[in-house]
This record gives structure tokens, sequence and C-alpha cells, in this order.
């Protein structure tokens, strides 16, 4: 089928539900993977930095798949891309920015424990409420400023409690450095998320989930090229070959981990542009804060990592922001149900 929602609700549900179940994947697995790398030897943050957007490639399989049913449905005429150049342009600047920001969060990675650089990122939903509120106009009920509230909050119960968390061999220095570099990440993405929202509002051509599949393309493309950028000056390509070697995991398992990062980060960004096609960029940043739970509980099994009275605090405040929020949304929805009914006229009887 063609992956089209204008104006289908149905469609527009499924397609909902399957970018949040790719977000879900690549926001849980994603730090995990990452973080795997991190603590059995990997030292390349540009390399992860790469790994977050360099499975793009991906996106052309299902891509090819929708334009083969085009062909089918709607004969040969039919284009295999869509974007314009207006759009391709600001795809491309928002790629650049992507691909800083995945710096700014490897770099972060590479310093903290999963369950504290997630916690961190919970702060991401207070910018993205700031930026959509400027960008896109978005409305707010008192429900959704709480959340954001509370979230951002949360965040800082970590940043005054922090000497404790920090792993063995690092100094006070790397950890701050890492601390801050991840709330940079969460300023920089909750900035993004919104002007991916104001470019489809901007495009002035109809956004169809192909279409957002290109642009997802372009994004990661020009994303990974400003890592490459950043990978050469480094000699991370050169490094790869003997990092491998000396993978505390083994040499296999090491190019397994690289490849599944990939994958993984690239379900999180197509879930994300996915989310904001058929909703809006401030749910995603909420979908964010309400897998918090899930990464924490995962980093804590996997990797052992120590959840001090802090980081209830904080995980305590992150939940009470996202049950605030989807209350609201709740709320506000069987008003506008209540509002419509009230609003149809009645038809007399015969």
């Amino acid at each position: 089928m063609e992956l089209e929602a204008q104006g289908n609700p149905n469609m527009k549900k499924f397609l909902l539900i399957l970018n949040c179940i790719l977000f879900s994947i690549g926001n849980c697995g994603g730090p995990l993977i990452m973080r795997l790398y991190f603590i059995h030897g990997g030292k390349r943050v540009w390399l992860s930095s790469w790994l977050e957007t360099g499975g793009w490639p991906i996106i052309f399989i299902p891509i090819i798949i929708t334009y083969f049913h085009r062909r089918a449905t709607q004969g040969s005429n039919t284009k295999l891309f869509f974007m314009k150049p207006r759009l391709f342009i600001a795809s491309t600047v928002i790629g650049i920015l992507t691909g800083l920001d995945d710096y700014l969060y490897a770099y972060g990675v590479a310093r903290l424990p999963v369950s504290t650089s997630s916690l961190i990122l919970a702060s991401q939903l207070a910018f993205t409420a700031g930026f959509a509120f400027l960008l896109v106009k978005q409305k707010f009920t008192p429900y959704s400023i709480n959340a954001v509230i509370l979230l951002t909050i949360g965040a800082g119960v970590l940043a005054l409690h922090t000497s404790n968390d920090r792993p063995n061999g690092e100094s006070m220095k790397e950890y701050f450095a890492g601390f801050f570099m991840t709330v940079g990440a969460s300023a920089l993405y909750g900035f993004v998320l919104p002007l991916v929202e104001l470019t489809y509002k901007k495009a002035k051509q109809t956004i169809t989930y192909s279409l957002v599949m290109e642009i997802q393309i372009v994004m990661c493309l020009f994303a990974t090229l400003f890592c490459t950028v950043g990978m050469l000056i480094n000699k991370d390509f050169k490094a790869i070959p003997r990092e491998a070697r000396e993978f505390e995991l083994g040499e296999t398992k090491y190019y397994v981990v690289l490849v599944w990062s990939a994958i993984i980060w690239q379900c999180f960004f197509l879930g994300a542009v996915g989310i904001i096609f058929c909703a809006s960029s401030l749910l995603s940043g909420i979908v964010i804060a309400v897998l918090l739970p899930v990464t924490e509980i995962l980093a804590v099994i996997f990797y052992r990592e120590k959840f001090q009275a802090e980081k209830g605090v904080a995980l305590a405040l992150s939940l009470w922001g996202f049950i605030s929020y989807f209350y609201g949304e709740i709320k506000e929805s069987q008003e506008k149900k209540h509002t419509l009914e009230t609003e149809i006229p009645q038809t007399p009887n015969p």
C-alpha cells in the first residue's frame, strides 16, 4: 500500500503506532548498545556519532517497496522521489545540526552511565516545548506545562548530585564535560524536533509518509557526512581495525555491535520524524520521557549501574510529568468530543 496518511485517520493511527514502536526500539536500544561499545574498550566518539545516522541506506528498502507499489497501481509514470529543492535544502540544514547533536550525545554517553545520561535527556522535553511554542506555535495546557516543569526539575536534581555516579578511573573534569555535553545534546535536539515540524508546514508540497522517509535519508546523509569529516580529522577509520582486535568481547562482536548500533539508531530517527508527521514534535519529546523508565531499568539490569536516591527522585518526577501530560491530552480530547456533539444540530422527527 502507498504510505499516504493525508485524510485517512485509520492510516495515520497505524503509522503513529508503527513509528512509536520504531522510536521505542531506538530510544531504549540506542544508548544501551552505544554504552556497550564504550565499556568494552571502544574509545572513538566520532565513530559512535557516525553510527547514529550511518544506517540511512536502510531506508531505501521501504522507499523502493512503495515505489513499485505505486507503479503497479498508478502506472509507470510515477516518481521514485518527490522531494523538491526547497525541502532538500531544509533537510540538509537539519541534517548538519543532527550531526553536531550526534557528537554531543556520543561524547556524553562515553563519559556517563546510561541511566544518568537518559535522565538528563528528559530535560529535552522542556527545550522541545519551548522551541515548539516559538517555531510552530504549539498550544499548551496547564497539564503540559506541569509536565515540562516536572521533567526539568528532575534533570536539575541530577545536576546537583552527580559525584557518586562517576565511573571508576574517570576524572571529575571528564565527568562534568560529559554531563554538559549531554545537556547540550538535549537542547539541540529539542530544537531539531520542532524545526522538522516547521519544515513540514513550510514545505509547499504535500507531505506523505514516503516523503517523510526521503527527508530522513537526506537528514541522515548530511549528518553522517558531518561526522565523517570528524572521523577523518581524528583518524578514526585507521584506528577501527586495531580497536576491533583489542575489543574485550572479540573482533567479530566488535563489528556486530557497530552494525546493530547503526540499525537501532535508524529506528530512532525514522520514528522521531514519523511521530512528528503523524502528531507533533512535542509528542516526540513526550515519548522520549515516557520511555525513560524502560531505559533506566534496562541499564540497571544489563550494566549493573547504581541507582541512587537522586535518580529515584528524578525518575518519579519524570513519571509524574508524563502522566500529567497524557491526562491533559485525554481530558482535552473528551472536551472536544463533547463540544462537537453539542454543536451537531438535532434532526427533527418527521
